[in-house]
């Protein structure tokens, strides 16, 4: 799923995407806990449940039977996507349930997201929080890749730095794939070095670049666009030791080195004992804005998020891939 410049400039600072590689990871609680700290700063938040396979954001809102969902809108069962946005019991944060109650809605049709994409950049809110599926999908990686703004989630288990590592890779070849989908010559380049084998030449994305060359012209410059329009940061969730906050300059270096990816840190959020044991009851938890080490470090990756917004004077790109 492309997103053109146009509709880029419509919600540049809006629109926010928050992924991963498999659950386990709090991605949801994040996505709440941001969204909270966001409004407490001013903003009007909109969190979208974006999970079409296993929602479950409404719950942590404290929502436990929406009227609506997501797969309202998508059926057309209404035309517009405020009739599915519901209040939470958080001032200035509203919600989109997910729609994992349909078969098949975990992977809806082109011309259905596209309608999607359409209706949620005209929400009025400050900023719109996508809280994705776990995994690799294409659904998944295709709303990640829409968002103008995209944040991995990892926790400091070494699994999960493989899984996220594994999430943003997917995401840089899906861009490769769309943007050379007419291009039969640069696809096959293109799934040779998506595929991770042993003696294959073509294992990196300045390799890929080089290969590129004889294609002939304009070719490497569309690679390099995709690589320059992908700004990810990383959330290292659930630390438990000052060393562990550094978990995520390994992922950094490998992406330096194989995907030519220049990554930002947005923050670390400690694991904290107040906040995970109140999931079963978040919604008490957050209206009564409880102290948690944990909600700190939120609303401290929140004021982040909200400097970010201020326009810079000028932007370096991420460099080209070539060795």
């Amino acid at each position: 799923m492309k997103n053109n410049g146009g509709e880029a400039g419509e919600i540049k600072n809006k629109l926010w995407a928050i992924g991963g590689g498999k659950g386990g990871v709090g991605k949801s609680i994040v996505t709440l806990m941001l969204g909270i700290s966001l409004a407490r700063l001013g903003k009007k938040v909109t969190l979208v449940d974006a999970d079409l396979g296993g929602s479950n954001l409404h719950t942590l809102a404290g929502i436990k039977y929406p009227r609506y969902t997501l797969a309202d809108f998508i059926n057309r069962n209404v035309e517009s996507i405020e009739e599915v946005t519901m209040d939470t019991p958080v001032e200035n944060v509203k919600l989109i349930c997910g729609a994992d109650d349909i078969l098949g809605m975990a992977n809806p049709k082109y011309t259905q997201k596209t309608r999607l994409f359409n209706h949620l950049k005209r929400l009025e809110a400050d900023v719109i929080l996508l809280d994705l599926g776990a995994g690799t999908s294409f659904t998944t990686i295709d709303f990640f890749l829409y968002a103008p703004n995209k944040i991995v989630v990892l926790t400091p288990q070494i699994t999960s730095v493989q899984n996220a590592y594994g999430f943003i890779k997917a995401g840089v070849y899906r861009c490769l794939n769309e943007a050379f989908s007419k291009d039969d010559e640069a696809l096959g380049l293109i799934k040779r070095g998506s595929v991770s084998v042993q003696g294959e030449p073509i294992d990196s994305i300045a390799k890929l670049y080089d290969a590129f060359k004889v294609l002939g012209e304009g070719r490497q410059e569309r690679l390099q666009s995709c690589i320059d329009g992908l700004r990810i940061k990383l959330i290292v969730n659930m630390v438990r030791e000052a060393r562990e906050k550094n978990v995520s300059t390994i992922i950094k270096s490998v992406a330096k080195n194989y995907l030519s990816l220049s990554i930002d840190d947005l923050g670390t959020a400690q694991y904290d004992n107040t906040l995970y044991a109140s999931i079963n009851n978040m919604s008490d938890f957050l209206t009564k804005k409880r102290a948690s080490m944990a909600g700190i470090n939120f609303y401290d990756i929140a004021s982040n998020i909200v400097k970010g917004m201020k326009p810079p004077k000028s932007r370096a790109k991420a460099g080209p891939v070539k060795p």
